[in-house]
């Protein structure tokens, strides 16, 4: 009996450990299959460090593969998409994640973070208030408010969004940002420079500016520049200014002239007006925008009159290239002699370098030559150009120019 009864109290034990240690092992693989499911994010993220787009987004599809009705994986399919810059797909899987999903604030941010990308100020601004609708509380969708109020010019509201956003999170540092990027935004850019021309069958022409740029309003912006030049020996000067009005629907409007101490070698009075327009094309992945330039300039000289009529087409391609088409027709009219008609063209492209901190470096290449745009802060930047045209009877010209501009 004695015996009996140790091997039923030995047997309790063991039944007891093999139950403990069954739990264990049920928790064990449990969570191990937990930490399965949660990687593919952490994968997903450090394929968008690494720029794999193709490889986190078979990670997205095929987790969406295993739970086709799960919006969170969809929301991060959108996010992908709109990292590796397809944003016109971004928006229409965004569009369908907030049909299904309408009382998620955070996907209503991804859409505006879409529209963003867009230009569309607008569009973006009411996704962000539904958002705010739905959590009013929400420091972080407060200053994302902030944002697009700031992106649509309103001012004076983005820095009450930016205040309220620190009310309720006073250690925001989205919202601190945001109100001293309100604070200190530059209005002002003066820009100085310098343009020899050197020709092989002539002394060469020398040309040194100063231009001041004021964007008073969102609408309203002047400018006003005194060039100084050097031509065949002869010293002559010239002051320029403009006004330019612009609305978000109707595009820019600059008009302006020019008044010159001209020595009869440049035009003594000078008479010019541009209309700009832009549009996105969202539905678009090859061209992401359009911008054209239409413009006429009437120079006065002592002896002869030039109407110029220009026509610049600008389109904003993936990856922040861009390529411009310009026409130019330029009739001229001397004393004593008929008017005359003479076209002319230029294509250019434009192309990011690389970047660094603040710094960013971009070129340009044209026809017979390129330039290139160093950006040393967010007020500073450095621009220069060189070309080389070959003319008629084995004639050359030669010319370089430099710019320096800051923002106050």
């Amino acid at each position: 009996m004695c015996a009996f009864g140790v091997r039923k109290r030995l047997g309790t034990h063991v039944l007891v450990m093999l139950r403990s240690l069954s739990a264990i092992w049920i928790f064990c693989f449990a969570a191990w299959g937990q930490q399965l499911t949660s990687t593919w994010q952490e994968d997903v993220r450090r394929c968008a460090e690494a720029k794999d787009w193709t490889t986190a987004m078979s990670i997205v599809d095929r987790e969406i593969a295993r739970a086709p009705q799960d919006m969170d994986i969809r929301t991060w399919r959108a996010r992908v998409l709109l990292w590796s810059g397809k944003v016109a797909e971004a928006e229409h899987e965004y569009r369908e994640i907030v049909t299904a999903v309408p009382n998620d604030p955070d996907n209503w941010i991804g859409l505006a973070n879409v529209y963003s990308r867009e230009s569309r100020t607008q569009d973006a601004l009411q996704a962000v208030d539904r958002a705010v609708a739905l959590d009013p509380k929400r420091a972080d969708l407060h200053a994302a408010r902030g944002r697009a109020l700031r992106a649509t010019d309103n001012r004076s509201e983005a820095k009450l969004e930016f205040r309220r956003a620190l009310e309720l999170d006073p250690a925001s540092k989205e919202a601190g940002l945001g109100l001293l990027s309100l604070r200190g935004e530059p209005k002002h850019q003066m820009r100085v420079g310098v343009n020899p021309d050197f020709f092989s069958f002539a002394d060469a022409n020398y040309l040194e500016g100063m231009s001041l740029t004021s964007q008073w309003t969102p609408h309203w912006k002047t400018s006003v520049s005194e060039n100084f030049y050097q031509r065949a020996g002869t010293d002559a000067e010239t002051f320029a200014a403009s006004l330019t009005g612009k609305l978000p629907r109707w595009g820019a409007l600059t008009v302006g002239g020019a008044a010159a101490h001209d020595n009869n070698v440049i035009p003594k009075n000078e008479a010019f007006f541009d209309y700009d327009q832009g549009w996105r094309l969202a539905g678009s992945k090859l061209v992401r925008g359009l911008e054209i330039i239409y413009g006429q300039h009437w120079y006065w000289y002592t002896t002869a009159r030039i109407l110029t009529i220009n026509e610049m087409t600008l389109f904003y391609l993936p990856h922040d290239w861009t390529w411009s088409v310009g026409l130019t027709g330029a009739r001229s009219h001397f004393s004593g002699t008929g008017a005359e008609w003479r076209p002319s063209g230029l294509t250019r492209i434009g192309f990011p370098i690389s970047a660094w901190d603040e710094r960013r470096l971009q070129g340009n290449v044209f026809f017979d030559g390129g330039g290139l745009r160093l950006q040393l802060t967010q007020r500073q930047d450095v621009t220069g150009f060189a070309a080389n045209q070959k003319r008629t009877q084995d004639r050359t010209q030669t010319s370089f120019g430099f710019t320096y501009g800051v923002r106050f």
